[in-house]
């Protein structure tokens, strides 16, 4: 059996190199996604087409192979199979209707989410029929601070304001409102692991915009409370937490929340984090832009990440997604860097 390197490195084990993925690695820089998306026509009628995200998130794994092939979906397919409204308008990203928080039905999820758990079953398939043995599938979910967010806000925001104002203004109500997205959130992954993903990643995109405290009851004790129940039903699946824009906090949410990774955005020094966090295998970080500029400039921080990485757990990743911009020849230069270069 080929050795899957992205899961022994969540292991914490030597990797004879340095594996690889990339956030948001099927997308709108290559033109057989666009291709696509063109004759399906709207963002979720693809999500919710099973050979569809099947091919989307094979599309990068044949170009490059990756050793991490990512479910193809959306973080706010949650509030959706929730009850609220959700639609993705054309230039202006996600809108979401009106937050009624106790009509909100956690027992109904799983019929709007049955097609994402059929594309996991068919992108596992699909990993083995075409050859992509050493390719891990991953599963993931929005984390519940960072879902809330948009329920709340029913809309993309530079601050989060109205969300952040619940948030303190009705502890009671927005902690209900987190109770319910923790439990829709490890149901879903929970099936996501039993349809066939490898490995879970719980995006906390908007960590950066919490102040101390929310820190610690918004967003460390909801992703604590979904990985034990995720660890109680499956004992060896690994899990990797992004909180992105953490910052001096990082090490707090690695220590306890209980996941068995850290991703790192592009501001963390990984010279910095790597003695904060004993235990813990590390992903990032090249900044995005880097990787859009491509040449010496990605060449060098490239190379600056693995050398500061050299000799713990370790995979490469950006610091955040693939801009839509990105030449197909830059990463295709990062893959040849990151295919010479040892662990």
């Amino acid at each position: 059996m080929t050795e899957k390197l992205l899961l022994k490195a969540l292991q914490g084990k030597r990797t004879a190199r340095t594996p690889f993925w990339f956030m948001r690695q099927a997308g709108r820089y290559l033109p057989e996604y666009r291709e696509l998306r063109a004759k399906k026509g709207g963002f979720l009628d693809m999500v919710y087409d099973p050979a569809a995200a099947c091919e989307i998130t094979l599309q990068p794994i044949r170009r490059f192979g990756m050793d991490g092939a990512i479910l193809f979906s959306d973080i706010l397919v949650i509030p959706q199979a929730l009850g609220q409204k959700l639609e993705f308008v054309a230039g202006e990203g996600p809108k979401l209707g009106k937050l009624d928080i106790d009509a909100l039905d956690v027992s109904a999820i799983h019929e709007t989410l049955n097609p994402v758990y059929e594309s996991v079953r068919q992108i596992r398939s699909g990993l083995k029929n075409e050859g992509f043995d050493h390719t891990a599938l991953i599963g993931f979910a929005g984390a519940p601070w960072t879902v809330a967010c948009y329920m709340v806000e029913g809309q993309g925001s530079k601050d989060f304001g109205r969300a952040k104002a619940f948030a303190c203004a009705q502890p009671d109500q927005f902690q209900k409102l987190l109770d319910i997205l923790c439990t829709a959130t490890a149901d879903y992954l929970s099936r996501q692991v039993e349809a066939g993903a490898e490995v879970l990643q719980i995006f906390e995109s908007w960590a950066g915009q919490a102040d101390n405290q929310g820190f610690y009851d918004w967003i460390i004790a909801p992703t604590k409370k979904i990985v034990a129940t995720l660890k109680a039903r499956h004992p060896d699946i690994p899990i990797i937490g992004f909180p992105k824009g953490a910052g001096s906090l990082l090490p707090v949410y690695a220590a306890e929340t209980g996941v068995d990774g850290v991703g790192l955005d592009s501001l963390t020094s990984p010279a910095w984090v790597k003695g904060q966090v004993p235990g813990k295998t590390l992903q990032g970080n090249l900044d995005p832009f880097a990787l859009l500029a491509g040449g010496k400039a990605l060449e060098k921080r490239a190379r600056a990440i693995l050398q500061a990485m050299h000799g713990t757990p370790f995979i490469f990743n950006l610091g955040h997604g693939i801009d839509k911009e990105t030449p197909i020849a830059h990463v295709e230069a990062l893959v040849k860097i990151l295919r010479n270069k040892e662990s």
